[in-house]
């Protein structure tokens, strides 16, 4: 009895033994790192105003420029020759002209061209060597003009032109005294509300006719967000959208003439509104998306809403978006996509209920090896819920993975749930990645929002680590093998958290992330200059703040960094420069560190150039290949 209770207990340890040296398998095969990084097939359809013609972003060379096709037809024709700078915004000013947006110098600074659907030679509205423009008005009603600002005149200030795209020539409308951050037109174009700012409080102004001085109708703390959106068709009242009565950003309807609040029009019960849905034919707002962990679309207009759940329903398992309407709401062009795809684009036509695929958007990325992208929450250290995100790797046996830790940009901006090339490229590589939105990110209210005021460095990375354990108790991760890495706000995240935790990362990379909160303060691009001490209350005083700064600076720091370290940075980025980095990476040298650095001559502030791109992420992949035992591409 007693030898057959051996038997039996060796044959159980040996079992185990077995089972704990399978190697884990990995349920899908290793993906071409071009696939996830080059340009698009397609991207950004819109759809013309007498819906004859799509207009859609794609790869010329391996620039995105502007094809143009008939409704319903397939062939495709080309009408820009982009070849240094993908084309990046662009929409229908009539059923013959286009107007796009490109930063023709590589320095972040953004130019407005028109060109006619035949095709022909483009024209240049605006200058951009040493200013940029953007459109705040496309005025739909009126085809041969639009409303612009640009900062021509001074570059730290925006003014604001009605400007004729046949001719080219502008109409000052509005001229900026130097503090006004946000212009607002009514629904016939003409400029009647302003923002203005002394850094930190903010008012509100208002004019009855173009004709007449702005008056400061509310003054209100940056904290109270009060953004007005659009005018009522009868350009009586203007729609905002504002926290000042509570904590999230909801929908009111204001009355600027006498002053006060007329209706509360939608506020959800725990995040910020994040898009309102207008009706360019009927003249009003007819609904709001909220992003809770997934987005979510509530309408009071019951013909908008059975729409929506029409093509949800046809639809299954993707978000679905309307993206372009033409003129009479009939004809429409519709996004779906979902976390596993980038999705593809739809023609639908409301009055034949026909629903046809145009094309994919990157039909060589398969969904069903992509990996699902699941809503995580946790406590941190200090009581506050914070939400995230989770991508595990398709693996047979979920333990000892190496993890990821991909902190956000911003750090005012929220990960959100949807297709993220970058996730889906490092899940494949065999990374869990985990995405948080710490203190200050945007979405959760503002009490979230200014919980991470003067926190760089500090609560914002303790959110951070505190996920990190938190995916660590879960039990399938290896916690010797943890890697972060980020984009600008998250760059920093990345590089901070070697100096907070040293010994909780094996490696990190950084791309476009600042390296010195006091030279990023001192730094920061002329456009920025209005917001300058509404950035001091948020980030901190680079004077009165000073010491805390340097404290949360990787720059001052170096001496606590013991992984190695992978930095990019483009040598034109206007937001963190390239000499700070470079005295950066020299100290992280002369202290025995192991650091790889990137610099791309024709780039900003992160890599825009296809090329480019793939570049950082192939070298991404080896370092972190190298350090966190993932697996990579054999080239």
């Amino acid at each position: 009895m007693r030898k057959n209770r051996i038997y039996i207990a060796l044959s159980i340890i040996i079992v185990m033994f077995f089972v704990g040296c399978q190697k884990a398998e990995y349920e899908v095969p290793i993906i071409p790192l071009e696939d996830f990084f080059k340009n698009p097939q397609n991207t950004h359809f819109e759809i013309s105003p007498d819906g004859k013609y799509i207009a859609s972003l794609r790869p010329w060379g391996n620039r995105l420029n502007l094809f143009i096709q008939k409704t319903g037809d397939s062939d495709l024709t080309r009408i820009t020759n982009s070849e240094e700078r993908d084309i990046t915004f662009f929409f229908w000013a009539s059923n013959e002209k286009l107007l796009y947006l490109q930063d023709i110098n590589s320095n972040d600074k953004y130019s407005l061209f028109c060109i006619n659907i035949n095709g022909g030679k483009s024209r240049k509205l605006t200058p951009s060597k040493n200013s940029t423009t953007y459109v705040i008005d496309k005025l739909p009603d009126y085809e041969n003009e639009v409303i612009i600002q640009t900062n021509e005149r001074d570059p730290k200030m925006f003014d604001v032109y009605r400007l004729n795209i046949n001719t080219g020539e502008k109409k000052l409308i509005g001229q900026n005294p130097g503090n006004i951050t946000k212009w607002l037109t009514d629904s016939n174009g003409k400029l009647r509300v302003a923002i203005s700012t002394d850094g930190v409080n903010q008012n509100v102004l208002y004019r009855k006719k173009e004709s007449d001085d702005f008056k400061v109708v509310k003054r209100l703390n940056f904290k109270n967000e009060f953004f007005p959106i659009l005018f009522t068709s009868d350009n009586k009242y203007v729609y905002v959208l504002s926290n000042e009565k509570g904590d999230r950003l909801a929908l009111i309807k204001y009355d600027f003439e006498n002053n006060y609040e007329l209706e509360l029009i939608y506020e959800h019960p725990e995040v910020d509104i994040e898009y309102v849905k207008y009706s360019y034919k009927k003249k009003e707002i007819v609904g709001v998306s909220v992003i809770t962990d997934k987005r979510e679309y509530h309408f009071w207009d019951n013909e908008r809403e059975r729409l929506q759940k029409n093509l949800e329903k046809r639809l299954p398992g993707r978000e679905v978006n309307i993206v372009s309407m033409d003129k009479d709401e009939q004809k429409m062009l519709i996004k779906a996509s979902s976390d596993k795809s980038y999705g593809a684009y739809y023609y639908y036509d409301t009055k034949t209920d026909k629903l046809a695929k145009i094309s994919e958007i990157s039909p060589w990325l398969n969904s069903d090896q992509m990996a699902d992208m699941k809503p995580i929450q946790f406590i941190s250290r200090d009581g506050l819920t914070i939400h995230g995100y989770l991508t595990l790797p398709r693996i047979s046996i979920m333990e000892n993975l190496p993890v990821v830790v991909y902190p956000h940009g911003g750090p005012w901006y929220r990960d959100k749930w949807g297709f993220d090339k970058g996730v889906q490229f490092l899940a494949n590589r065999g990374y869990a990645v985990l995405q948080i939105n710490f203190r200050g990110s945007s979405g959760y209210g503002k009490k979230f929002m200014s919980a991470g005021y003067k926190e760089w460095g500090r609560k914002i990375q303790n959110d951070i680590t505190d996920g990190v354990y938190w995916l660590i108790k879960q039990g399938i991760v290896d916690s010797n093998r943890i890697g972060i890495v980020g984009y600008s706000f998250g760059g920093y995240c990345a590089l901070q958290g070697l100096v907070s935790t040293p010994d909780l990362y094996s490696c990190a990379v950084s791309l476009g992330g600042m390296s010195d909160i006091l030279s990023f303060l001192e730094s920061i691009p002329p456009t920025w200059t209005p917001f300058k001490k509404m950035l001091y209350e948020i980030v901190g005083d680079p004077v009165k703040d000073k010491e805390q700064l340097v404290a949360a600076s990787p720059y001052y720091n170096v001496d606590k960094i013991k992984a190695p370290i992978f930095i990019a940075q483009g040598a034109n980025d206007t937001k963190v420069r390239k000499s700070t980095t470079d005295k950066f990476v020299q100290k992280l040298k002369d202290n025995g560190i192991n650091v790889q650095y990137m610099v791309k001559e024709n780039e900003v502030h992160g890599f825009k150039n296809e090329e480019n791109r793939i570049e950082f992420y192939r070298e991404t992949e080896k370092f972190l290949a190298k350090y966190l035992k993932g697996r990579k591409e054999k080239k």
